[in-house]
């Protein structure tokens, strides 16, 4: 049944790069952050727990997280702020612990800071204005942190939280968007097309959710990066597929959970 469900998959994808080739057309959405098609208001305060697994049937679960959303105030300005906190293993099998704080524009999803820390030294701290970015890096290992300022080619929503762009631009059947991504281990933003296939349904821990199932490609080379499946309530993302760059699908489910902050 995976055999063949992948097969599907994999049919469904070279037709979407087929036309992906073909000339841009007219009904192809292209966003940009600040863009007056993004309303991240979508997104109401929440809390999920993600776990991603590795390898064939159930797999090994590689890594586990918390996602909790609280709405705020930034100096008059609505934002979002995304609090994540996760256990993965290591190669070596040893557990590592990180957080990841981040804060967006409430209605544009337009990223303005960019906290990570991990149990293994990490230590990243940035603030973004447009297309300026501007703080500190430190990696595991390193006795001292290291200035960032960069300036980018062109503003870009944060690339780990891709998945939050089509639902905020608004889903339906055939409807292809493209928008730039970043993430701090990259120098430049990356154009992303979004694929929506339409509505299906998938097992989310042995519970049927039906989902909009969106595909998502790099625009360079049409190569698929992910596949999401989203829903129009917490927690959103339910289930996403991931291609690692060893060529092995990394697979994540997302249920629902209490909330530890107020909303």
């Amino acid at each position: 049944m995976r055999i063949t469900w992948y097969a599907t998959l994999v049919i469904a994808a070279a037709a979407v790069r087929a036309d992906a080739q073909s000339s841009p057309t007219a009904d192809t959405l292209r966003l940009e952050v600040g863009s007056k098609h993004v309303n991240g208001t979508v997104y109401a305060p929440h809390a999920a727990r993600v776990r991603v697994r590795v390898g064939e049937g159930d797999g090994t679960v590689t890594a586990e997280w918390t996602n909790e959303l609280t709405h705020g105030d930034s100096a008059g300005r609505a934002v979002h702020r995304w609090v994540t906190r996760g256990t993965r293993t290591a190669p070596t099998g040893a557990k590592v612990t990180w957080e990841l704080r981040q804060t967006y524009d409430a209605e544009t999803l337009a990223p303005l800071r960019y906290t990570a820390t991990s149990s293994t030294g990490g230590d990243t701290r940035l603030t973004i204005d447009g297309a300026r970015v501007r703080g500190s890096r430190r990696g595991p290992g390193d006795t001292a942190a290291t200035p960032v300022d960069l300036t980018l080619d062109r503003p870009g929503f944060i690339a780990s939280a891709s998945d939050l762009i089509p639902l905020a631009a608004g889903l339906a059947e055939g409807k292809v968007m493209t928008a730039p991504v970043w993430g701090p281990n990259m120098s430049a933003s990356e154009m992303r097309i979004f694929s929506v296939i339409g509505k299906v349904p998938v097992d989310v821990e042995g519970t049927r959710v039906t989902a909009w199932k969106i595909d998502e490609y790099r625009h360079a080379d049409r190569k698929l990066l992910a596949t999401w499946y989203m829903t129009e309530g917490s927690p959103y993302m339910v289930y996403g597929e991931v291609v690692l760059p060893t060529g092995r699908v990394q697979r994540m489910t997302e249920v629902e959970i209490p909330m530890s902050s107020p909303r």
